[in-house]
């Protein structure tokens, strides 16, 4: 660096490094820091004469294989700087920022707190004295407004609710991983299913739709299913169901389903239900949701718990690899623990004894350690194969039959930990249908078009910003450098002065990362014809509102079958105006005249109304007409019977060991087993063992258990009859078709309660195990339920 005579120190140079509102024609050098900036700042600028990158940004191939964009090293690290004071470093201020990371995306460790051993202060860090008292004029005198701790104490509790979710609102959620089995790189370069045994971690949030944030877990209606992977090129969440179709067809009608279904306006009434005008008044109208409602209607709208029901991704999506290749992918989520639903009765019961009775299941089983397990299976396609189908894949109301394109498992996802804090981490999580990452992409479904833009809309205003991204259960594992620049709760503190691309100011730096590592959409999603324009209409295919329907209820047991009718009677007798009910039985005879018939005759309707006119007269012959898979009953799970709840009713004079032995049984099979006794504590065993109840027949109704022991001892069936709770509760497992294993002491007790151990055939139940063979009970546990006793209206 020069130094002219009469400035031998460099003055000038130093001087005007020090000015930010203007420079000389030619940066000079010295020996400060200052100067150094300046002149580096010149020569990494001067290093990017023009943008290389700009002609490429033309055209429809160079759109294909966009460029990596230019970048210039710096001589250090002083030219992209915020200030040159960075190098002081405080308690609070911490050293200087490390290179190329974002540490508001590390792990949760960040932000976790543990108060143990320390004192209570204000959200400054003061210190408080008296938790207990405000400040006062005097013991008796006025509360003073300088009471800043009294101040800040409410006004944050005032504020502490944030708007709910306008549906989803009432959600649980847990920490896991997703395992890959093996490498899916002939299909998609996705960061998850790149290796045999990759693990990346998830969160998953389960929900209703309807209900509010403070409504009951055992509603009929749709479940959320979605999973967040925390990958290592970006967050990737796929929004689901349960159910793998929905009502509408376009997200146009998406507000017109919700305030349908929602409370009517008038009177906020009914809550977390859809058995009411307004709801069944638009469904009937749009024969679209024929096919959801029969999902809907089935057993899958009143899941037995998170753990057992499946989850789908509804929509179709694309797969791409690194060649650019893509095909169309459904998601499957199913649960290895089988899928498994609550009967009406069972479900109304719970709702009262315990509105968390879902929340509740979902975290005792991870603190347990029977970790909720599912299988992905995807069911990959071409866009030829799918051409051929008599559906459209874009069609939202459809599903494809695992008869025309199997479901292929590609890993397992475990949920093992449960969140520190409701609020923090499920509360806030924000799932967005756009979030996706490079070897994923969307198709041209317009149901999907709505919900990419819908999500991140909705988070903007829940969770006060832009920002939401940055709240620590949203940021991701990925490293997050952009320019995007302030808002509300911003929690980054950006380096440097540069917050736009291109630049030279930062060396270039973020830099757009070009085809071979960033996302590149896919060229065609789907094949339209040049001469086509734009216009408002569906395809022709979507007018095949029936065929679906007709499908999903041909494919149930009849036991399923009896369920969707009666839950089509319950939801349409809540219906006050009849021509409601006859336009929807109108409906229904498209679909299945056998339903419609046992429909109408529950409403009081001796002549079924005209079937309602179709959209499409002739729809095209279905390839597949029953589909064995649509049946609850055809996933049973693993037969395993862990997690299940399982009541041992004990009384005075019930023999200790026995019921020992049969809680320990259970317990080595994973299963959770409690003594029920007539009142809590202590029993009076006739051979002395000790036995200490932790549930009553008062607080543990009989509907909150998965299995029945009825005792052996003597005296104890006598101590038990004594108390109404106990017909009551095996009344209940009885008419909800659960496992009662009837110790020999027990028997007068299922006479008591009008139970008999056969069938209505005269056969022997099998649900009902007499004796004291307890593999035999585990098994019939494992069955989940016997529907074989079932009666409609029930006997019992």
């Amino acid at each position: 660096m020069s130094k002219s005579k009469n400035n031998p120190a460099g003055s000038d140079a130093k001087a005007a490094a020090r000015n930010t509102d203007s420079a000389p024609s030619q940066v000079k050098g010295a020996d400060d820091t200052a100067s150094q900036q300046a002149v580096q700042t010149q020569d990494m600028v001067a290093g990017m004469p023009f943008n290389a990158n700009k002609a490429g940004e033309h055209g429809f191939d160079n759109g294909l294989q966009p460029q990596p964009g230019i970048t210039v090293d710096p001589a250090s690290r002083l030219p992209t700087g915020s200030t040159l004071s960075e190098e002081n470093v405080s308690a609070k201020t911490g050293t200087q920022a490390a290179e190329g990371v974002n540490w508001t995306i590390e792990a949760l460790d960040r932000v976790r707190v543990d108060s143990s051993g320390q004192m209570l202060t204000t959200n400054q860090g003061v210190p408080i004295a008296d938790n207990q008292n405000s400040l006062k004029y005097g013991v008796r005198g006025p509360v003073l407004l300088e009471d800043f701790i009294l101040r800040e104490k409410l006004t944050h509790f005032d504020h502490e609710r944030i708007p709910e979710r306008i549906v989803h609102a009432r959600g649980s959620a847990a920490h896991g991983f997703f395992e890959c089995y093996e490498p899916l790189t002939d299909i998609t370069k996705a960061a998850p299913f790149k290796e045999a045994g990759k693990v990346t971690p998830v969160f998953v949030r389960f929900s209703t739709v309807q209900g509010e944030r403070g409504s009951k877990d055992t509603a009929r209606d749709v479940r959320g299913f979605a999973v967040k992977f925390y990958t290592d090129e970006g967050n990737w969440d796929l929004v689901g169901n349960n159910m793998p179709v929905f009502f509408i067809q376009d997200a146009m009608k998406f507000p017109d389903l919700v305030h349908a279904v929602k409370p009517e306006p008038h009177n906020q009434i009914p809550q977390a239900a859809s058995a009411h005008d307004t709801f069944w008044d638009f469904v009937s109208l749009m024969p679209e949701s024929t096919h959801m409602l029969m999902w809907a209607m089935s057993d899958r709208g009143i899941p037995r718990s998170y753990a057992t029901m499946q989850g789908f991704g509804v929509h179709t999506f694309r797969m791409v690899n690194d060649q650019g290749e893509s095909v169309f992918v459904k998601f499957h989520w199913n649960p290895v623990y089988g899928t498994h639903s609550l009967v009406w009765d069972e479900a109304v019961k719970i709702s009262g004894a315990d509105p968390d009775f879902h929340r509740r299941d979902l975290w005792e089983r991870i603190e347990a350690g029977a970790y909720p397990e599912w299988e992905l299976g995807l069911q990959v396609f071409t866009e030829e194969q799918a051409d051929q189908f008599s559906f459209d894949i874009l069609d939202a109301t459809k599903i494809i039959p695992e008869e025309l394109v199997p479901v292929r498992p590609v890993g397992r996802m475990v949920l093992n930990r449960n969140p520190d804090n409701f609020f923090a981490e499920t509360e806030q999580v924000a799932f967005c249908t756009a979030h996706i990452v490079p070897g994923l992409d969307f198709s041209n479904d317009p149901l999907l078009a709505g919900r990419i833009h819908s999500y991140v809309d909705t988070q903007i205003t829940r969770l006060g910003g832009p920002n939401f991204h940055e709240i620590p259960i949203n940021s991701p594992l990925a490293p997050v450098h952009n320019n995007q620049r302030d808002g509300m709760h911003r929690q980054a503190i950006p380096r440097g002065r540069v917050s736009y691309e291109p630049n030279s100011l930062a060396g270039g730096c973020p830099f757009q990362a070009g085809a071979q590592q960033g996302f590149v959409s896919v060229p065609a999603r789907i094949q339209a014809k040049e001469e086509q324009g734009k216009v408002r209409a569906k395809p022709e295919k979507f007018a095949d509102h029936y065929t679906q329907a007709t499908l999903f209820f041909e494919s149930q047991s009849e036991v399923e079958q009896a369920h969707i009718a009666a839950a089509f009677r319950f939801e349409l007798s809540k219906v006050t105006v009849p021509a409601i009910r006859e336009r929807m039985v109108a409906s229904l005879r498209n679909a299945s005249e056998v339903l419609a018939q046992q429909v109408a005759q529950g409403l009081g309707m001796p002549v079924l109304p005209d079937a309602m006119p179709r959209a499409l007269q002739t729809p095209t012959m279905p390839e597949v007409t029953r589909s064995p898979t649509l049946s609850l009953l055809a996933r049973p799970g693993d037969g395993s019977i862990k997690a299940r709840k399982i009541a041992l009713l004990v009384a005075d004079g019930v023999n200790g060991q026995s019921a020992m032995n049969v809680h320990a049984a259970l317990f080595a099979e994973g299963a959770v087993p409690r003594f029920v006794a007539p009142r809590i504590g202590p029993v009076k065993t006739s051979d002395g063992v000790a036995i200490d109840a932790d549930a009553s027949l008062e607080n543990e109704p009989g509907f909150l258990f998965d299995a029945l022991v009825l005792p052996d001892g003597d005296g104890v069936a006598d101590a038990l009859a004594s108390d109404g709770h106990t017909m009551e509760f095996i009344r209940d497992q009885h008419r909800h078709c659960k496992t009662i294993l009837v110790m020999p002491a027990s028997e007068g007790l299922l006479e008591a309660a009008g139970v008999a151990p056969t069938l209505p055939t005269g056969e022997a139940d099998p649900g009902i195990v007499l004796g004291t063979d307890v593999d035999a009970f585990i098994a019939a546990v494992g069955k989940h339920r016997h529907f074989e006793r079932e009666t409609d209206p029930p006997k019992v």
